[in-house]
């Protein structure tokens, strides 16, 4: 006679299923002493702070990319003028829930009539690495469609979480910045075009980590934060593809000397770097518990 799984194992199986790429790419999951303790009610709390946290360094991360290396000035600033009221309160705790939901939506097509691309690139080092590749314009493109979208759905998330948290009465505190992206971030090298490529690796493994952690917590709380969590798997799942398409796509077409000058790394090779330090800053103890923290001092 065949037993139907509880609601549970299928619930796992489901998860697992959306999860795959992801765990493919990680080299290990979340330790269940960081599960054990990240779920305590007191410790949730600060979770769901870091987590609010993690959503604007998200699109922080993808705003700077946008500005350092394909928007010109004054669509530098528009986008700075946009995330501004976000950082004013995580930095400052300026403004509300519903002075930020009442901002307007950030769009594409608002920043891109204000962006001239082809009077910028040749004009600063850091935007001439777009210009080393074969078809500028396609990574251009690609670069902007990709992080406009991930700063758009970061800020969604940044005002769901916030939601939430007003919900169940939390209050905002502000929190010591882990480690991990530290840790990731000094792995990075110093010339380019070898930079752009490491910081897209690199974000490449801090969306796949976040999707993996949103999964690991999933059947271990509450309903309304459980489905949220779920709701979150699809989009962090992309963001992590769009960084590592990104990073081959640069990888792939960048011109190269005589000499054959930025080719001596492949993109696998710069890979398996990373995914090195990201096993060992999650494996590792740690003395604070943060979204991406390793394993609670205590268990060691």
């Amino acid at each position: 006679m065949n037993t139907i799984p509880d609601k549970s194992v299928l619930e796992k199986m489901h998860i697992e299923t959306q999860l795959k790429a992801v765990t493919q790419f990680l080299s290990c999951r979340t330790p269940d002493a960081w599960i054990t303790t990240a779920i305590l009610p007191e410790n949730l709390e600060i979770i769901l702070v870091d987590h609010l946290i993690c959503e604007l360094k998200a699109a922080q991360t993808a705003s700077l990319l946008l500005r350092k290396y394909v928007l010109d000035d004054a669509s530098g600033q528009h986008l700075l003028e946009h995330l501004a009221p976000y950082e004013n309160y995580i930095y400052r705790q300026e403004g509300s829930l519903e002075s930020l939901k009442a901002l307007p939506s950030f769009t594409k097509s608002n920043l891109m009539a204000r962006n001239n691309l082809a009077e910028t690139m040749f004009t600063s080092p850091h935007k001439q690495v777009v210009t080393q590749v074969d078809n500028v314009d396609k990574l251009a493109k690609q670069l902007i469609n990709d992080m406009v979208l991930l700063i758009k759905e970061e800020l969604h998330h940044f005002i769901q979480v916030f939601d939430i948290m007003h919900e169940r009465k939390i209050t905002y505190q502000n929190l010591s910045a882990g480690r991990y992206a530290k840790r990731m971030m000094q792995g990075v090298r110093t010339h380019e075009p070898m930079t752009l490529v490491d910081k897209l690796i690199c974000g490449a493994f801090i969306e796949a980590r976040s999707c993996e952690r949103f999964a690991s917590l999933a059947p271990y709380v509450d309903d309304e934060l459980s489905r949220f969590y779920l709701s979150l798997l699809r989009s962090e799942s992309r963001h992590f593809k769009d960084y590592l398409s990104l990073a081959a796509s640069l990888m792939g077409e960048t011109q190269t000397n005589e000499l054959g000058e930025y080719l001596t790394d492949s993109i696998d090779d710069r890979i398996q770097f990373f995914r090195q330090i990201e096993q060992e800053a999650i494996l590792s103890e740690d003395s604070v518990l943060r979204f991406h923290s390793g394993v609670p001092v205590s268990y060691i």
